[in-house]
C-alpha cells in the first residue's frame, strides 16, 4: 500500500520527467518524501513510464537490477528491482551517445533476453523462461541518475526507494549483434570484460546475477504474476548487471568483450 496520494506521485513523476527533458538532476525525491516506501516508488516509475507512453515512447522491454550481491550490499538491499525499457532508449552496436543527454551516466555488462512465447506466473523455473526465449545477446546497459546521487547542498545520499522511482536508474541499452539460442551457451560462464578507452575496467561472470541469468527473468515474471501482468513475445529483457557500472565522460570509448558471444562498444561524444 503506497504512503503518498496520487497528487504526491504525479508530482514527483513529473519533477523526473523535467530532470530528464531539462537535463538537470533533482534532489533525492525521499528528501521530501522521507516515508516513501517500495509501493510508492513503483508508482512514481509507473506515472513517469506513462507520461512517456503518452510521448509516443512505447516499452520494448524490462530490465531487472540489483541481482548481484555487490550491489545489493552497496544500495543496503535484499531484493533485485525492476525498470521499464522504452523505444528511445535503444542504441545499436558501435554507436555514438551524446553524453550531454544524460544525467551522471555509466555503463554495465549484462546478458539480454529476447522472448518467443508468453511467460507469465509465479512458480516458473528456469528451464520455463529459456523454452520462452527466442535468443539470447550480449547488451550494455546504460544508467543515468535523474536525481542526485549525493545532494550537492546537503550531502544527503539517494536510497534504493529513489532508485526505483527513478525508472531502476535506466537510460539506454545497447544490444550485441550474435544471436544464441538459450541451450547453446552455459550462461552462468559467460563473462564480459568492460574497457574503457582501452584499460580494462570490470570483469564478471553471468553466475553473479542471482546464480544463473534466467532467475533475474523468473523474478520480474513472479514480480507481475500478481498484478496480471505477463511478459510478452518481443520483449527484451535485461536480465541484471554483472559487473559494477563505470562511470563515462565525453571522449570515452567502450568495449565489453563476451569472448564466444562477441562485442559491444559505443563512444561517448
Amino acid at each position: 500500500m503506497t504512503t503518498l496520494n496520487q497528487q504526491q506521485v504525479k508530482a514527483a513523476a513529473d519533477d523526473l520527467y523535467r530532470a530528464e527533458s531539462t537535463r538537470t538532476q533533482i534532489a533525492p525525491l525521499t528528501q521530501a518524501y522521507p516515508g516513501m516506501d517500495m509501493d510508492d516508488a513503483y508508482a512514481i516509475q509507473s506515472a513517469w513510464v506513462q507520461r512517456k507512453i503518452a510521448d509516443r515512447d512505447p516499452v520494448i522491454g524490462y530490465k531487472i537490477g540489483l541481482t548481484s550481491r555487490v550491489m545489493q550490499r552497496a544500495m543496503n538491499i535484499d531484493t533485485p528491482d525492476f525498470g521499464v525499457l522504452l523505444q528511445s532508449m535503444r542504441f545499436n552496436n558501435h554507436c555514438r551517445i551524446t553524453h550531454a543527454d544524460f544525467t551522471d551516466p555509466r555503463i554495465e555488462v549484462e546478458l539480454a533476453f529476447v522472448l518467443k512465447d508468453r511467460l507469465f506466473g509465479d512458480d516458473l523455473c528456469i528451464d520455463d523462461v529459456l523454452a520462452a526465449t527466442d535468443y539470447i545477446t550480449p547488451a550494455l546497459e546504460l544508467i543515468a541518475a535523474r536525481s542526485f546521487r549525493t545532494d550537492p547542498e546537503t550531502g544527503y545520499t539517494r536510497t534504493v526507494m529513489d532508485t526505483i522511482a527513478d525508472n531502476a536508474a535506466n537510460a539506454g541499452i545497447i544490444l550485441g549483434e550474435q544471436q544464441f539460442r538459450p541451450d547453446a551457451i552455459d550462461m552462468r560462464w559467460s563473462g564480459g570484460i568492460l574497457y574503457r578507452n582501452n584499460i580494462i575496467e570490470e570483469t564478471g561472470l553471468a553466475a553473479a546475477v542471482l546464480d544463473h541469468p534466467a532467475n533475474g527473468i523468473r523474478w520480474i515474471a513472479k514480480r507481475f504474476a500478481p498484478h496480471g501482468i505477463a511478459l510478452e513475445p518481443g520483449q527484451i529483457l535485461l536480465s541484471g548487471s554483472f559487473t559494477a557500472p563505470v562511470i563515462v565522460s565525453p571522449g570515452d570509448k567502450i568495449r565489453a568483450d563476451y569472448g564466444p558471444l562477441g562485442e559491444i562498444s559505443c563512444e561517448f561524444v
